[in-house]
């Protein structure tokens, strides 16, 4: 293998391309402990080292790191991975790992998701906002069934209320319409909305 170009990501860190793809990320103490150059060659027992031993352990504690610093999908830790110069062996390798102690569980992510937010966002903010996180459709789909059952989102739409300063019993036919306009367009039905406006006290 040859390699093609050595670029500087930080003072200390450098992304090695080899037949001019961009390969991995290395430190300066180990671009000179494999004798790694530009136009140089990289015999096959280096790489393998590095693929197999040296990316590994240090993409590990990357992914734990990640972990403890905020909860992830295993799609948004697994591109966090890759946006690190970690090839696909690797961030494989690294997810699978922290999967097997629990680390990642998109099942919990999804459900921990929607507690913190269902009272301020509707079922269909919702499952857009986890299906962009990376969790799978079916997924997202379960834990949103799970969680509401057959509740409508009367706390979700008092919250905005509250936040609007907007009173259903002061209001008038055209306000009420507007708000009512303003909700749907947030994802909530208009069997919902009507609910909650028609029986709401004044805030």
């Amino acid at each position: 293998m040859t390699v093609t170009k050595i670029e500087p990501v930080t003072k200390t860190r450098f992304r090695v391309y080899l037949d001019g793809q961009s390969a991995f990320i290395l430190y300066k103490g180990e671009l000179s402990r494999y004798q790694i150059e530009a136009e140089g060659d990289l015999d096959e027992e280096a790489y393998e080292e590095i693929i197999q031993k040296v990316l590994p352990k240090r993409a590990k504690a990357r992914a734990l790191h990640l972990l403890n610093d905020m909860g992830r999908t295993e799609a948004g830790l697994r591109e966090k991975l890759k946006t690190g110069g970690y090839p696909d062996c690797v961030v494989e390798e690294a997810v699978a790992y922290v999967k097997s102690f629990g680390y990642v569980n998109d099942a919990e992510y999804a459900r921990s998701f929607i507690e913190g937010r269902k009272a301020k966002k509707s079922r269909r903010e919702l499952y857009a906002a986890l299906c962009r996180k990376g969790i799978a459709r079916e997924e997202a789909e379960q834990a949103l069934e799970e969680y509401y059952g057959g509740e409508d989102s009367r706390a979700a739409i008092e919250a905005l209320l509250r936040k609007k300063k907007f009173s259903p019993d002061t209001a008038d036919y055209v306000q009420k319409q507007k708000m009512a306009g303003y909700l749907m367009r947030k994802g909530f039905r208009y069997d919902e909305i009507r609910r909650v406006m028609d029986v709401c006290e004044p805030f």
